[in-house]
Formats: C-alpha cells, sequence, structure tokens
C-alpha cells in the first residue's frame, strides 16, 4: 500500500500525470489529451478537450457493468415515517424519464433549471436528469424566502424550475408553493415552465399552462439519452453567501468534479463500490451535491437520503438507528449535529440500543470541529473520528485524512494534511509564508484542483476580486490557521475572526476551544467586540447541557478562569452570557459576524440562510445584560 507522503510528493512532482491517470477511472466519450488548460492563467480549467456524461458515470455505467440490481438510494424519513430503496437500474429508468419529459418541454444542453426541493430521492433525480442533458442546474435550499430564490433566478435565468409541493419540517408543513410563487412575480426573468412533485401532506394548486405535475409531465414521453458535454461545461451553478450580501454563483465544471469526486470515496472516505455511505446534509448545500449525489453514485456506493434531524425525529438516537439499519461504513456530518446530540444526551444513552459495528469512521466538516465533541463522539461510537476542511468553491477536501491510503494519527484540533491538488500555504498580511506553527492566512497556491471553481456565474471580475487579488498567485481561502512542524494544518478562524487585542492577533477558534472543554457548556460562540482602550474584547457566548441547573454566574467565572489558564491574560477575557441557542445558518454555520454587529451597535442585512431569526432578539438581550451595545 502506498503511504500518504508517496502519493503527495508524486502529485507535487507531476501533477498532469497525476490527474491524467486519475481520470482513467471515469468513462469517457472522448478522453482528455491534457489535464490542466492554463491558457487563460489565472483562470484555469481541466480536461477541456474530453467529452463526457455526469448523468452516465453516476448511473448508466453501473447498470452496463452489471450492477443494476446494487442499491443507489436509501430514502429514510422519519418525519413522514416512509423509507425507499432505489436500485442503479430504477434509478437509470426514472432519471432518464424525467429527462425526457425535460427535453421534450425544450430543455438543451447548457440550458439552465432551479431545483427547490426538500430531502427527498426525487431532488437527486432532478440534479441527475438536467445532467443527463448537459443542463446546467442551480439547487435551491428547499424553503429558501422568495425574495432570495428571485435574486437566483434572475442570475442564473433559468428555463425551468423543479419544485417540490412542500417541504416537512419536525412538527410543521412548509408550503413550498407561495414561496415560489412569489419568487417568480418578483423575478424580472420569468422560467418558461415548472414541473411540480406533488407531496400529499401539502398538494399545491397549478398555475395553467406554466406548471406541470411530476408524472403527469413523464406521461407518454420518450426517455432521454446522455448527452455528451466539453469537459469544462458546468454541471451546476450553486450559490454561496458572499460579503456583499450578493450570492455568489460557484461553477462546477464536469469532467473536473467527476474526477476528482470518484477519487475522494476510496482514497479519503475509506469506501468501496457497494459500501453504504451517509452525508446527513442537505442536497441545498455543497455537501449534498458532493456527497449524497454525485460522490457515492459516481463510485458505484450507496447513498442515505435523510429527511429528518440529529434530535427530535422522534430523539437523539435517530443517527444510530440510521447507521445500525442501513449498514452504513462511513458517516460524514456537521460537528454541529453531534453538538445538539450531545446536548440531549450527554451520557450517550440511545447508542446503546443499536449495533454500530458496521461503521468504520466517522467524518465532520462544515465549520470548526471543537476537540471536546471530538473526544465525545470517538468515545462514543469507537471509531477514528476524522475532521476534514473543505469549501463550497472546492466541491472537496482540501485537508483531511486520507484514510485509504494511509489513516495517519489523528491530532484533535487538525483536519490533518493537504489533499493531492492542494499547495497549502501561511501568509502575512504581504503575502509571504510565516514560520512553522505562526497563524497567519491561508492560501493555496495556483493552479487549484480539478472540480474546484474556475469561476464565478457571469461574473469574472468579483471572482477575480473575491479569491485572487489579495494574493497573486494565490487562491485566497478566507481562512486563518497554521501548519505545524508534521505539516498538519489548523484553521483557527474565518481571517476576520482573528482579533486583534491590544496588538495581539488572537483566534476566536482557539477560545472557542477552551470555552467548550467545560463540562457544562455544549456549544458555544466567541466575538471581538469594539472596545476603546484594547481596540477588540472578545466576548463569550454559552449553550448548556441539557440537565444542568447550577448558577449562570458560577458557571462564567470558571470559563474565565479557564481562559485565563489556558491562554493566558494576554486574551482579556471576561465577558460571557449563557443563552439558549446561538443564532444559524440551516447548514449550522453560527453567524458570529451578524453577533459583532449586533454587540457594535451597527446595520446588518438579515441573512437568507438564518434559521430562525427570532434567535437575534434572544442574543440583543443576553448582549445588553452585559452593556452592549455601548450607548
Amino acid at each position: 500500500m502506498m503511504s500518504y507522503s508517496k502519493v503527495y510528493e508524486g502529485w507535487k512532482a507531476d501533477p498532469e500525470a497525476f490527474w491524467m491517470e486519475t481520470a482513467e477511472a471515469i468513462d469517457w466519450v472522448e478522453k482528455p489529451s491534457r489535464a490542466l488548460n492554463d491558457d487563460n492563467a489565472p483562470l484555469y480549467e481541466w480536461f477541456t478537450d474530453a467529452k463526457v456524461n455526469g448523468c452516465y458515470n453516476a448511473v448508466d455505467r453501473h447498470v452496463e457493468a452489471g450492477n443494476g440490481d446494487r442499491l443507489a438510494i436509501i430514502y429514510d424519513s422519519p418525519i413522514t415515517g416512509t423509507q425507499e430503496k432505489i436500485t442503479f437500474a430504477d434509478l437509470q429508468t426514472r432519471v432518464a424519464s424525467l429527462a425526457g419529459a425535460l427535453a421534450a418541454k425544450g430543455i438543451e444542453k447548457g440550458d439552465r433549471v432551479i431545483i427547490y426541493m426538500p430531502m427527498v430521492p426525487q431532488a437527486l433525480e432532478a440534479m441527475l436528469a438536467c445532467a443527463r442533458l448537459g443542463a446546467v442546474h442551480s439547487v435551491v435550499f428547499g424553503g429558501f424566502a422568495a425574495h432570495e430564490l428571485a435574486v437566483r433566478i434572475d442570475d442564473c435565468k433559468p428555463k425551468a424550475i423543479i419544485a417540490a409541493s412542500c417541504g416537512i419540517e419536525p412538527g410543521r408543513v412548509v408550503d413550498y408553493k407561495p414561496l415560489y410563487d412569489g419568487a417568480i412575480e418578483q423575478s424580472k426573468h420569468k422560467p418558461e415552465f415548472c414541473i411540480i412533485f406533488q407531496r400529499e401532506e401539502a398538494v399545491a394548486e397549478l398555475v395553467e399552462g406554466r406548471d406541470v405535475e411530476w408524472y403527469a409531465a413523464q406521461d407518454g414521453v420518450a426517455p432521454a439519452d446522455c448527452v455528451p458535454v466539453e469537459g469544462n461545461h458546468p454541471a451546476y451553478v450553486l450559490y454561496t453567501s458572499g460579503t456583499t450580501g450578493a450570492p455568489k454563483g460557484v461553477v462546477r465544471p464536469t469532467a473536473g468534479h467527476l474526477v476528482a469526486l470518484n477519487w475522494t470515496m476510496k482514497n479519503i472516505y475509506n469506501v468501496d463500490p457497494g459500501d453504504v455511505f451517509w452525508a446527513a446534509s442537505d442536497v441545498g448545500w455543497v455537501v449534498g451535491h458532493s456527497y449524497i449525489c454525485y460522490g457515492p453514485l459516481i463510485h458505484g456506493n450507496t447513498t442515505v437520503v435523510f429527511e429528518g434531524k440529529p434530535i427530535g425525529t422522534p430523539d437523539a438516537g435517530t443517527f444510530w438507528r440510521l447507521i445500525s439499519e442501513h449498514n452504513v461504513r462511513s458517516f460524514f456530518t456537521a460537528p454541529t449535529a453531534f453538538r445538539a446530540i450531545k446536548r440531549e444526551d450527554p451520557k450517550g444513552e440511545f447508542r446503546k440500543k443499536y449495533d454500530l459495528s458496521c461503521l468504520r469512521a466517522l467524518y465532520l466538516a462544515g465549520e470548526r470541529a471543537d476537540p471536546d465533541t471530538i473526544v465525545w463522539a470517538q468515545d462514543l461510537l469507537g471509531v477514528p473520528v476524522y475532521d476534514h476542511w473543505w469549501q463550497t468553491e472546492t466541491g472537496w477536501t482540501i485537508a483531511g485524512n486520507p484514510a485509504g491510503i494511509e489513516a495517519l494519527p489523528v491530532k484533535i484540533g487538525s483536519p490533518t494534511v493537504a489533499m493531492p491538488g492542494y499547495d497549502v500555504q501561511i501568509l502575512d498580511e504581504g503575502g509571504n509564508p510565516v514560520a512553522v506553527g505562526e497563524l497567519g492566512a491561508i492560501a493555496i497556491k495556483l493552479p487549484l484542483p480539478p472540480a474546484t471553481l474556475p469561476n464565478l456565474w457571469n461574473a469574472e471580475e468579483r471572482f477575480k476580486k473575491s479569491y485572487l487579488s489579495t494574493f497573486p498567485g494565490y487562491y485566497e481561502t478566507g481562512d486563518a490557521g497554521m501548519i505545524d512542524e508534521d505539516g498538519y494544518l489548523y484553521i483557527m478562524a474565518r481571517t476576520d475572526d482573528v482579533i486583534n487585542v491590544a496588538g495581539h492577533r488572537l483566534s476566536t477558534g482557539a477560545m472557542e476551544e477552551v470555552l467548550a472543554s467545560h463540562p457544562d457548556v455544549a456549544e458555544c460562540a466567541v466575538i471581538g467586540v469594539a472596545d476603546d482602550l484594547k481596540g477588540q474584547l472578545p466576548l463569550g457566548f454559552l449553550c448548556l447541557t441539557k440537565g444542568v441547573n447550577r448558577p449562570h454566574a458560577d458557571i462564567v467565572k470558571e470559563c474565565v478562569a479557564l481562559m485565563r489558564d489556558q491562554i493566558g491574560p494576554v486574551a482579556a477575557f471576561k465577558l460571557a452570557v449563557v443563552v439558549d441557542r446561538l443564532p444559524k445558518t440551516r447548514s449550522g454555520k453560527i453567524l458570529r459576524a451578524i453577533m459583532v454587529k449586533i454587540a457594535d451597535g451597527q446595520d446588518f442585512k438579515m441573512p437568507a440562510t438564518i434559521d430562525d431569526p427570532a434567535i437575534l432578539d434572544e442574543i440583543r438581550e443576553a448582549l445588553a445584560t452585559l452593556g452592549y451595545p455601548a450607548s
């Protein structure tokens, strides 16, 4: 077996050969003659002269190889009490039929289609049907506000929208119809038609001449074949929040995304074709694109589509039930899910009810994984817990533990090492590499590897300004961190979460690790608030573990002492407050920048991705008890 260092050094010595060899695992209509296209540097592309189809690689090739009876999708919805198992042969039939319906209504290669759906198998079928035709899909998180959907309609100008009639949350049905009707009304661009998947929990009233029901659209229509596309043809556009408030359309090129995702399934997630792989995310996020839909299916794995929550559907044992029942080998979720389970069931009582011997590893990503949560998960599950780090923009792991090549020793607090394709460096403000162990901006030497964004949708200047201008020759990640003497990377904070306390650059992430180590703290966040004397001061928000009844003042006092002990007086940490919950996006990211604005008395735009806007009022009240915003 090859070692990680041999694989990484092999890539570094000859990137072209590495990626051309990796590309052999994909089925091409026309093979690429070269991997990297640097004709338009610093805008790089991969496998541009190849011809390929994403849906063929994710579905048809497995059927043609005699694996049509293998499970492609397991749908498990504790919210509706339903399960469904779909083989690759079934999936091929369904996807070809839906693609036929789209083609019959005029959808062709290059047309955009917005997909607005909850966590049901039909969401994956819609994505794959677009890929089959060479249409460019843009998935918008189901239940997103009408205004935000309208902004995306006007930016990508879809010819069609594929939507469900509703989404189902614990205790409530979210009617999607008024949302997409409102969005179409608000948008300047109007889609030609909508295909609506009706769910019995809320049947939508269709607009005559525009809306057509999912099955009716497919009735009597010939199934569609796979349309070959160029290697740099966009597979999809996925909108990520921009610092200006205008969403950024991240473009995913077809060939690179097939090659890189297929490589990751074995080398990072250590699954073989036929194994069950589960990423507990949503199709609206990049994890849902890469590791619910495309990655597992391209590699011939069974993927799990889960419509539920880590707690409350029905309890804190729902993850363990799914792993046990569906024989999940590798499990991927966000740390926030584990913090929710830990808060609800700190002793892990629900875990005892299930046989989890099938599980080989847990993978965490999407936000900082605090050491306390990692240790708790390791102890509970008895398997390695691998933190790994990547972004919507990259589509796959920048730094992780290559368990399928060589399981490296875990250093808690580090997502381990850079993957082949990524030359990760820590730079100072002038763009110079810093010393080992020193905090700086994390940047990646260009070119980025296959599958990463080559550009933003119709926004090349914004792409260059957002990612390439700060450090010429590098991609700016927007994260701050350091690399230790063993080459392990540590992500300490977003660059704007490094606070300056009396001239000392301190990471709020490092402070959060300290607070999370307190036995009564289930979850926490640290922000920097403006201070006349020191420039900034750290302020902590503490969510307590269920069942803790001690005086809050005592817990705050202990946290202050802990910070003094572990980071030192230099942190000047004296402010902390207990809150019930933290404001988050629907994908679980804590909205620290909004909390800073509230504390500093600044105006802000309500983020479209916020899970529950009412939490901000609770944060305001908590800050008021500490005298913020200062009058």
